[in-house]
C-alpha cells in the first residue's frame, strides 16, 4: 500500500490539529465562539477597575459579547479604551453607553444601557462613551469603612467598659448567686420528677375512682322518679301559698287573729291590765286577802 504521508508529516498534521482545537478550547473556556459572527466596538472609560479581557457583556442581565482587549491611551491620559465584541445581532443606538459594574466574587462587567428616545443606530467600530457604577467594594471603601474608623474609638470604650463590668466583684457575686440558684433549681427540678413518679399515679389512681363515684351518682340519679319529685315539691309550693294566703285574709281565725287591729290592742290592754293588778297585789296583798282566828 502506498503511504501518502510520511511519518514526520502525520505527527505535523497531528500536532496542528491539536493546537487548533486547544485554542478553539481555550476561548470556547473563556466565552469566545470563534465561528459565531461579531460586531466589534471600542468603549472609552477613566477606570477600568476588575475589568479584564474576557469579562462579559451584559444589557438587563442578558450577555450579549466579551471584552476583548484593554489599552491605556498613552497619548491621551486618563483615557482607556476598551474593545468589545458583541452579538451579530446586537444593534446599539447612538447615544447609548456603557457601564462599569464590579461584583464582589465575580469581578467587573460591562452592562450596556440604551438610549430609547432616538432611531439612529452607531457603526460597526464605532466608539461608545464609558462610565463607572460605583460597586459594592467601593460602596464598602468610600461609605463604610470611614463609618468604622469613626465607630472603632466608641467599640475601644464600649469594650473596656463591659471588662469593667466583667471584673467587677458584684459582677463575679452575682454569678456566684445564678450557680447557687441553678443548683437549687435543679435539686427542685429532682424532687419534681420523683413527686410525679410517685404521687401524681396515687393522685390519678384517687381520681378515676371520684370520677366512677361520680359516674355511679350520676346513673343512681338518672334512676330517680324527677318529675314525680318535682311534681311534689309543686304541691308543696301551692299548699304553703295557699296557707300564706290565709294568714293573709281576715275571713279565718287565725287571720283575724294575725290581722285585726282591734284584737291585738285589746290584748295588749289586757295584758297591761293584768300587770298593774298583779303590781298592786304585790303591794297591798291584804286588799284582796283578809285572814281571820276566829
Amino acid at each position: 500500500m502506498k503511504k501518502y504521508f510520511t511519518k514526520e508529516a502525520t505527527i505535523g498534521l497531528v500536532t496542528l490539529i491539536s493546537l487548533f482545537v486547544l485554542y478553539i478550547g481555550v476561548n470556547y473556556l473563556k466565552g469566545i465562539n470563534l465561528f459565531k459572527p461579531t460586531n466589534h466596538y471600542y468603549v472609552v472609560m477613566e477606570n477600568v477597575t476588575e475589568l479584564q479581557k474576557s469579562s462579559p457583556v451584559y444589557i438587563n442581565g442578558f450577555k450579549i459579547g466579551l471584552v476583548n482587549e484593554i489599552n491605556y491611551e498613552y497619548n491621551d491620559h486618563g483615557k482607556i479604551v476598551v474593545l468589545i465584541s458583541l452579538n451579530e445581532s446586537m444593534k446599539i443606538k447612538t447615544g447609548s453607553y456603557m457601564e462599569l459594574k464590579s461584583g464582589l466574587t465575580s469581578g467587573g462587567s460591562l452592562n450596556l444601557v440604551l438610549n430609547d428616545y432616538v432611531t439612529t443606530y452607531c457603526q460597526i467600530g464605532d466608539t461608545i462613551e464609558g462610565r463607572s457604577n460605583p460597586g459594592l467594594m467601593d460602596k464598602i471603601s468610600n461609605d463604610l469603612l470611614p463609618q468604622a474608623e469613626n465607630l472603632l474609638p466608641k467599640l475601644d470604650s464600649i469594650l473596656t467598659g463591659i471588662q469593667t463590668i466583667v471584673n467587677h466583684p458584684a459582677f463575679i457575686e452575682s454569678l456566684n448567686h445564678i450557680e447557687a440558684t441553678t443548683a437549687n433549681l435543679e435539686k427542685t427540678t429532682a424532687r419534681l420528677n420523683m413527686l410525679m413518679a410517685n404521687d401524681v399515679p396515687v393522685i390519678m389512681s384517687d381520681f378515676k375512682h371520684i370520677s366512677s363515684d361520680f359516674s355511679l351518682f350520676s346513673s343512681n340519679l338518672k334512676e330517680l322518679d324527677l318529675k314525680s319529685t318535682f311534681n311534689t315539691v309543686d304541691l308543696t309550693m301551692q299548699n304553703v301559698q295557699l296557707l300564706t294566703k290565709q294568714l293573709n285574709s281576715k275571713d279565718n281565725t287565725f287571720g283575724l287573729f294575725l290581722n285585726d287591729r282591734k284584737l291585738y290592742d285589746n290584748l295588749n290592754s289586757t295584758a297591761e291590765n293584768a300587770s298593774l293588778l298583779l303590781f298592786d297585789l304585790k303591794q297591798n296583798p291584804k286588799r284582796y286577802v283578809h285572814f281571820s282566828v276566829f
